[in-house]
C-alpha cells in the first residue's frame, strides 16, 4: 500500500493528491467536499495541508470522525459505532490524524514530506505518520464531515492483528513510537475522555449561548455573531454554539460548522440547562448573548461551569431601547422597561464582564452600575464599496429586520410623514424596502414609488444600484447595523440622532442626520440630487467603517478580553492557485 501510493503520487500532476481505498463507496459530491477545506474559511493563511473524510460502516453507524493518538502511540477512531449525525461529528476541525482510506494532500506538501514513510510498508500507521510530519512542518490536518465515505473496514487486510497483513499494525506502532517519541509527550493519555482528547485547539473552550443561530443575510447582529465565532476560532479557541431554540437552521448551522464551530441542536441537546449539567465543567468561558438568554441561563452557568469566565454580551442595552420606546409610543410601557432594566443589570452584576456595542452605552452602564466591568465590542463590518458612479444610481433603500419593533415603527413613520414629501420632490425615485416580516398594514401601502423586496440573499446589487439609504429610527439602542451596512457599501445614509448614536460620524461629512420629518425629507432629496454631496458622504462613510468596525480591531479586543495571544500567521508554504480548487 505504502509503495503503491507513493508511486501514484509521483506520477500525479494536479495540485492535490487524493488517496482512496478500494473497499469504499463514495457519496455524491464527495471529491468537491473533500477539497473544500483547502480553500475554505479555515484556510485563510493557506495552512491546510491534509484533509480526511467522515467514514461510516455499511449499516450507517459511524466508523471514524478523525482519529485520536495517545501518548503510547495507540489510536482511537473518534465516534466509532455512534450516530454520524451527532453534532460532535458534524463540524470541520483539526484532527490528530485522518484515515488513509480517504485522504487528500497538497501534492507539493506530500513530496516535501517524502510521501508515506517506507518504514511502514506494506501498511498501517503511514497515515498517522504523515499527519504528524505535516503538523511538524507547520501544516494543519483537518477532518471534513461533509465528505461521507462508506468503508468496508477489514476487507483489505482483515481484522486479526496476530496474523497476515494486519500484524503490521502492532509492529508499525512500535516504529511510530520510536520516531515520534518527543511529539507523543504532548498527546492525551490513553485513558482520556475521547470528547476532550480529540481537540487540538490551543485556546480555551468557549460556549456561546444566543437566541438563534446567526443568519448573516438577515440582520447585522447575526453578522457580528458569525464574525465573533470566526475570530474565536482564529484565536485558537474551541467554540461551541448553542441556540436557545436548539434548532438546526440548515445552511446557517452548516456555515458555523464549516468554520470549525461545534453547533448543538435538538434532539441531541434537550435544553440549555441539560447541556450545562452534562458538559459545563469543560468550558473556560461562557458568552451569553442578549438579556432574555442570559437571564434564563445565568444560574445554571454559575452552578455547572465553575471554571468559566462569564461574559454577558448585551448586543444592545435592551432596557434603554424599551425606555425610549415607551417615551415615543406608549408611556404605559415604562414599568415594563424598568423591570427589564433591573433584570439586565442583575445579569451584568452576575457576570465577570459585560459587552456593549458603543461608548455611549458603556458610559450609561458606568452610571447605572459602576460595579460592573464593561468593554466596548461593536459591530464588525469590512468596507466593500460598490463602484458604480452617482449618475448610474437611482432610488432609496431601507433595510431592516421587521421582527424588531423599532424598525416597523420607523418604516410606518417614514411612509406616513416623510415619503409623501420625498415623492413630491423626486417623483421618479423609488423607495425599496428590504427585509422579511413587513407588517401587512404597511405592505398594502405599496405603489409606484414604493417596492417591498422581501428578504434578499444578496443585497449588494441593490446597494450598488441605489443612491442612498434611510434609517428613520425614532427609538432604539446600540449601533445600527443598517447604517453600517450601507456605509460599508459606499452608499450614503440619512438617519436620525438615534440612528447615528454611538458612532463617530460627522454630520454633513460622513452622514446626514435629521429628526424632524420635513428636515429628513430635505436631506433625502439633497443626497439624491447632489453628486458632490453624495461623493463626500460615500467616501467618508467608507473611512468611518474601516476605522471603527474592522475585523482586525474586533480580533484585538476579543484577544484582550480572553487574555489570548494574537493568532500566529505563518507564511504560505505553497503558492495558492488563482484558479478554482481542482484535484
Amino acid at each position: 500500500f505504502v509503495e503503491a501510493c507513493n508511486q501514484g503520487a509521483e506520477a500525479a500532476r494536479g495540485e492535490f493528491v487524493v488517496f482512496l481505498n478500494n473497499d469504499v463507496f463514495v457519496s455524491h459530491g464527495w471529491l468537491t467536499r473533500l477539497l473544500e477545506p483547502f480553500a475554505g474559511p479555515q484556510d485563510a493563511d493557506g495552512e491546510v495541508g491534509v484533509v480526511g473524510a467522515k467514514l461510516v460502516y455499511p449499516d450507517g453507524r459511524l466508523q471514524e470522525a478523525g482519529g485520536i493518538i495517545f501518548t503510547d502511540g495507540s489510536g482511537w477512531n473518534y465516534g466509532r459505532g455512534d450516530d454520524p449525525s451527532d453534532p460532535r461529528y458534524e463540524f470541520q476541525c483539526e484532527a490528530h490524524y485522518c484515515s488513509g482510506a480517504c485522504l487528500a494532500v497538497r501534492r507539493q506538501v506530500f513530496r516535501d514530506l517524502g510521501g508515506f514513510d517506507p518504514r511502514y510498508a506494506p501498511m498501517y500507521y503511514e497515515d498517522v505518520d504523515l499527519a504528524f510530519a505535516a503538523r511538524a512542518a507547520g501544516w494543519r490536518v483537518v477532518y471534513q464531515p461533509t465528505c461521507l465515505i462508506v468503508h468496508f473496514e477489514g476487507s483489505t487486510a482483515g481484522t486479526d492483528t496476530g496474523r497476515g497483513a494486519k500484524r503490521h499494525q502492532v509492529l508499525n506502532r512500535q516504529k511510530f513510537v520510536a520516531k515520534w517519541a518527543g511529539a507523543l509527550t504532548a498527546q492525551p493519555q490513553p485513558n482520556a475522555d475521547p470528547d476532550a482528547a480529540r481537540y487540538r485547539a490551543t485556546g480555551p473552550h468557549v460556549l456561546i449561548l444566543d437566541s438563534y443561530t446567526p443568519r448573516p443575510d438577515r440582520d447585522a447582529g447575526s453578522v457580528r455573531m458569525y464574525q465573533v465565532c470566526r475570530i474565536l476560532r482564529r484565536l485558537g479557541c474551541h467554540v461551541t454554539f448553542l441556540p436557545d431554540n436548539r434548532a438546526h437552521e440548515g445552511a446557517y448551522t452548516q456555515a458555523l460548522q464549516a468554520i470549525g464551530v461545534e453547533a448543538l441542536y435538538h434532539p441531541y441537546v434537550l435544553s440549555v440547562q441539560q447541556h450545562l449539567k452534562k458538559a459545563g465543567a469543560r468550558y473556560q468561558a461562557v458568552v451569553m448573548s442578549r438579556v432574555d438568554v442570559a437571564s434564563g441561563a445565568i444560574d445554571a452557568v454559575k452552578r455547572h461551569c465553575p471554571r468559566a469566565r462569564r461574559v454577558f454580551d448585551t448586543v444592545d442595552l435592551h432596557f434603554l431601547r424599551e425606555a425610549r420606546r415607551a417615551a415615543v409610543t406608549d408611556q404605559r410601557r415604562t414599568a415594563q422597561a424598568d423591570r427589564l432594566k433591573a433584570r439586565e443589570l442583575a445579569v451584568a452584576r452576575a457576570c465577570d464582564l459585560t459587552l456593549v456595542v458603543s461608548p455611549a452605552e458603556r458610559d450609561l452602564l458606568a452610571r447605572e452600575a459602576p460595579d460592573v466591568a464593561v468593554e466596548v465590542f461593536s459591530l464588525i463590518m469590512a468596507p466593500d464599496p460598490t463602484e458604480r458612479p452617482f449618475a448610474e444610481r437611482h432610488g432609496i433603500l431601507y433595510i431592516a429586520n421587521f421582527q424588531h419593533p423599532p424598525n416597523c415603527d420607523a418604516l410606518e413613520d417614514y411612509l406616513r410623514s416623510i415619503h409623501p414629501v420625498v415623492r413630491a420632490r423626486l417623483p421618479d425615485a423609488v423607495l425599496t424596502v428590504i427585509g422579511a416580516h413587513v407588517p401587512a398594514h404597511l405592505q398594502c401601502l405599496a405603489d409606484d414609488g414604493l417596492r417591498f423586496a422581501g428578504p434578499v440573499a444578496d443585497i449588494r446589487p441593490l446597494f450598488a444600484a441605489a443612491r442612498l439609504s434611510v434609517a428613520p429610527l425614532r427609538y432604539g439602542a446600540g449601533i445600527k447595523g443598517k447604517v453600517i451596512t450601507s456605509l460599508a457599501y459606499g452608499v450614503p445614509v440619512v438617519t436620525t440622532t438615534i440612528g447615528a448614536e454611538g458612532m463617530e460620524l460627522k454630520p454633513g461629512e460622513s452622514i446626514l442626520i435629521a429628526d424632524a420629518p420635513d428636515a429628513f425629507a430635505e436631506a433625502v432629496v439633497a443626497v439624491h440630487a447632489d453628486p458632490a454631496l453624495w461623493a463626500r458622504l460615500a467616501e467618508n462613510g467608507l473611512r468611518a467603517v474601516a476605522s471603527q468596525f474592522s475585523v482586525a480591531q474586533a480580533e484585538r479586543t476579543l484577544a484582550r478580553i480572553l487574555a489570548l495571544p494574537p493568532p500566529a500567521r505563518t507564511a504560505l508554504r505553497v503558492h495558492r492557485a488563482s484558479r478554482p480548487v481542482t484535484a
